[in-house]
């Protein structure tokens, strides 16, 4: 009897048979690596570790410059979003081309919703280049936390969520004393109107709410966010990896569950990078309004 490619032996079929299951679960073990890159061989499972937004040094060990994988996630994230702009502006047209049309939905939303809303045409003008550069920074080293091969937030360690909150500190501060030299200090830890003998405990609560708490909440809120987002996810896939590669028997049907959680918790994610960007810029805005209020 001759075989053919239309019937071919049956020891081809046979093997082709064993072989199928076995790719078909390398390719969901490789999926699940690019989702969460902490794989481990031991048959036990290895749930996330803070030890994660503490990565190995690349490049300059041993110097005040040195870079790690966080580092390189936050080059690479301003230079996405130096691009988008740059693909977005370089050519203005009356009628939009696509990316074109992004780059002004995306400073109108920032102008007409944070800047103008809140601070007005004249003082929302001044103050939105800053309003602009916080708000996109934030959004795109949040958004690299769910991005496979990256999978983690440049803002899920303190030196970036850290430098914003010090700069919009810094910001309300000058709009407060450039508006009022004499009584911004004054008026914001001694505010009108209070009766004089309550000053003593006025004063300390204003000092440490405005002076103090301000750029902290700033910075833990946007830092947290990111990290507990990062865990919860790590947890979700290496729970799915462990359920599906090393348990045995009813328990893989677990894996089932944790890889939906993951898939759902990912959509989440989305949202909350999105949110905290808004959140940052939102409040930065509401700090100066304060500074420029009449009362200052």
């Amino acid at each position: 009897m001759l075989y053919s490619v239309v019937n071919p032996p049956p020891f081809v079929d046979a093997r082709a048979e064993l072989t199928a299951p076995k790719q078909e679960k390398a390719l969901l073990e490789t999926a699940v690596n690019l989702l969460v890159p902490s794989a481990t061989g031991d048959g036990e499972f290895h749930g996330p570790s803070i030890n994660e937004f503490f990565p190995d040094v690349i490049f300059f060990a041993d110097t005040p410059f040195e870079i790690n994988r966080i580092i390189l996630i936050r080059f690479l994230s301003v230079a996405v979003l130096m691009l988008v702009f740059w693909l977005g502006t370089r050519r203005m047209k009356v009628i939009p081309t696509r990316m074109q049309s992004i780059a002004e939905m995306g400073l109108d939303f920032v102008r007409v919703n944070i800047a103008e809303d809140l601070l007005g045409k004249k003082d929302g003008r001044r103050f939105l280049p800053l309003l602009t550069t916080i708000f996109f920074m934030v959004l795109f080293m949040n958004i690299t936390g769910i991005i496979p091969f990256l999978n983690i937030a440049g803002t899920s360690v303190i030196g970036v969520p850290l430098l914003l909150g010090v700069i919009s500190y810094a910001t309300f501060i000058y709009a407060g004393v450039k508006k009022s030299p004499a009584k911004f200090f004054r008026n914001s830890l001694f505010p009108p109107g209070v009766p004089p003998a309550l000053y003593i405990i006025v004063t300390p609560i204003e000092f440490i709410s405005t002076f103090l708490v301000r750029p902290v909440t700033l910075t833990l809120r946007l830092m947290m966010n990111m990290i507990v987002g990062h865990l919860l996810l790590v947890l979700f896939f290496s729970a799915t990896q462990f359920f599906f590669f090393t348990a045995d028997g009813g328990f893989k049907l677990f894996g089932a569950g944790t890889l939906v959680f993951g898939f759902a918790f990912t959509l989440f994610e989305v949202l909350i990078a999105v949110l905290q960007a808004y959140i940052f810029a939102l409040l930065t805005a509401v700090y100066i309004q304060l500074a420029l209020a009449e009362e200052h």
